[in-house]
């Protein structure tokens, strides 16, 4: 038995540097079996094995027309070679059906993307060579850690909150998934969970317990519910060993009370500098009071000395800030929030004065200038609050 493993998102976003679970579960329920399974970089072959499993994410990953065409994303009907097999949020959105359970509760195949990644160190070294530069390995392959250093997997599956926007819309709760020895390999160096909303299940306090027992640091990658934080809550994982940053979520502006009274049960905890909290905007509406929802929410971070990361609402179909007159400014304001080190130095309108510098075409405005030039212009009283807030000025509030 051959058995062909595409992970679309891999193929088809250059930047994807993170291993689809999906394709790992396969891939190890196979190799159980006794079949020999290949990790395929391309759609070109797959005539020549017995099964093919296609997995998707992200809904604007692409995929070939004969693929795309006979998927429907939204009565979930198939049309493909009986051989061919798909599925994940990419294609289905919200409505994925769920693994087989031998599958879904299956150890993953770790190794799976291991020759994969060899491929890339070695392209990498022949280019610098034909360049005549060194060839740092160690740094390079630090792009693959995921792949190479972490067990990852559930142990909640579900969330209570519903939200429009998001694609965990199965469930009405938090539930135990599985236990952490179900993927959890000891040889590996850390842990990555992947549950939507760890901190509302009832055994949240018994799922750290476990972590901790380990010994390995450990981080859960999907912004975490702050709304849901207790003076227990923040003890425990706060003193953790935690790898990278604590993510949260501030989504809704309506929230902003709330939010405002955890960031200061967060603060009575911690002085950590690795606070990050989702910020999405474009969902409401793309128009200036969206922008201005962006800023608040942007200033309340800053205010806490936590870092915003703003992320761009696109449904399964569409990405409405694409469409709007302030598409400069939800480009720009991305690029500065989403990169700390610009960030924590410089004010929104200093980030986009430095831009404006490397442009060397005389008279030539840049696009982060433009886009904050005219916002400004339109509406001066926002301007004013926020283009000039810097991250290091709250630094000894």
């Amino acid at each position: 038995m051959k058995i062909g493993i595409i992970d679309a998102d891999l193929l088809g976003r250059k930047k994807q540097r993170f291993p689809n679970l999906v394709c790992e579960k396969i891939s190890a329920y196979w190799k159980e079996k006794g079949a020999e399974v290949h990790l395929l970089m391309d759609y070109d072959q797959v005539d020549a094995y017995d099964e093919v499993f296609i997995s998707k994410v992200f809904t604007d990953t692409p995929v070939p027309e004969w693929i795309s065409e006979n998927v429907n994303m939204d009565t979930g009907e198939v049309s493909l070679p009986p051989n061919i097999h798909v599925g994940g949020t990419g294609f289905f959105f919200a409505h994925a059906p769920n693994l087989d359970d031998e599958i879904e509760h299956h150890m993953p195949d770790y190794d799976l993307y291991n020759e994969w990644i060899e491929s890339e160190v070695e392209k990498a070294r022949a280019q610098y060579a034909a360049k005549g530069k060194h060839f740092n390995e160690y740094s390079y392959r630090v792009q693959f850690k995921e792949y190479t250093d972490y067990s990852i997997g559930f142990v909640t599956r579900g969330c209570f909150r519903k939200c429009p926007f998001c694609v965990n819309q199965k469930y009405d709760h938090v539930f135990r998934h599985s236990p952490l020895e179900e993927f959890y390999d000891p040889n590996r160096k850390k842990i990555c969970l992947l549950d939507d909303n760890v901190l509302g299940c009832g055994e949240w306090r018994d799922i750290i317990e476990d972590l901790l027992k380990t010994g390995k640091p450990f981080k859960f990658k999907q912004g975490m519910d702050e709304r849901v934080l207790t003076d227990e809550k923040c003890e425990i994982l706060f003193n953790a060993s935690y790898d990278g940053d604590y993510t949260f979520a501030f989504d809704n502006i309506s929230d902003y009370d709330l939010i405002h009274k955890k960031l200061k049960l967060i603060r009575k905890h911690t002085k950590a500098t690795n606070i990050k909290f989702y910020v999405l905007v474009g969902f409401e509406s793309t128009d200036a009071v969206d922008i201005e929802n962006m800023w608040k929410r942007v200033a309340l971070l800053m205010e806490y000395q936590c870092l915003p990361y703003i992320m761009r609402y696109q449904n399964k179909n569409e990405s409405p800030w694409k469409e709007s007159k302030y598409r400069g400014m939800y480009v720009t304001m991305a690029r500065w929030c989403n990169q700390p080190n610009f960030f924590k130095k410089k004010s929104f309108r200093e980030y986009c004065e430095a831009n404006q510098e490397r442009i060397k075409t005389e008279g030539k405005i840049c696009s982060s200038m433009k886009a904050m030039l005219d916002f400004e212009e339109e509406y001066p009283e926002i301007a004013a609050k926020y283009f000039d807030l810097r991250f290091d000025s709250f630094l000894h509030r």
